[in-house]
């Protein structure tokens, strides 16, 4: 469950439907209903790669999961504090990829499923997550988690112009600085829980 609400949190799907409904907006009905079930997918098959091989990616480059821990805590942590300012983390995309995005024939995958939803921050807890155990029931409850994260991005992009509509702009800054509290404790969590391991006498 910890794993859920920390992802939701992460990949913001309510605050990432005024930047889907500017992308579509020359698309019909039709073609943004497409375009928001290929980012959802794109979303899980991206966190699926990354839990069932993010550990192998650490050994190869010799990183220890409790300086990743410290290192993604730092990262969310950045990344809550936007959200909590009503912004879209520069981590998640920048002024350029925000302008590029006009010239794209297909952004279902890019930059909506990477990385406006599967981004640095959202792969840092997958990977954080998927070290904490190693049996074939783990990762499948993880993976299930996953799934029904993409779902709620798909039914959100799905509505996107009535949640728009329904919360409007001060609504959805207020869903943004929720989950970017949510974000600050996730991120203090694996902070803690990166330096208990690195120096056990914190512990």
């Amino acid at each position: 469950m910890q794993f859920f609400v920390g992802l939701v949190s992460i990949v913001n799907p309510i605050g990432a439907v005024p930047i889907f409904v500017n992308i579509t907006n020359s698309m019909n009905r039709d073609e943004r209903h497409r375009t928001g079930f290929m980012a959802a997918v794109a979303l899980f098959a991206i966190l699926c790669v990354v839990l069932f091989t993010g550990s192998a990616i650490l050994r190869l480059f010799g990183i220890t999961i409790s300086s990743f821990r410290v290192a993604g805590g730092i990262l969310i942590l950045l990344m809550s504090i936007s959200m909590m300012h009503a912004k879209i983390s520069p981590t998640k995309q920048n002024e350029e990829e925000s302008r590029d995005t006009v010239d794209r024939d297909s952004v279902a995958v890019v930059p909506l499923g990477i990385p406006l939803l599967a981004g640095p921050g959202a792969i840092s807890a997958v990977i954080v997550f998927a070290s904490r155990g190693h049996s074939p029931l783990h990762y499948f409850v993880l993976c299930l988690e996953i799934v029904l994260v993409a779902v709620i991005v798909w039914l959100s992009f799905r509505s996107a112009p009535l949640i728009e509509k329904l919360l409007g702009k001060t609504g959805i800054n207020v869903v943004m600085r929720i989950m970017g509290l949510i974000m600050t404790a996730v991120a203090v969590e694996f902070i803690t829980g990166g330096l208990k391991q690195i120096f056990p006498v914190l512990g």
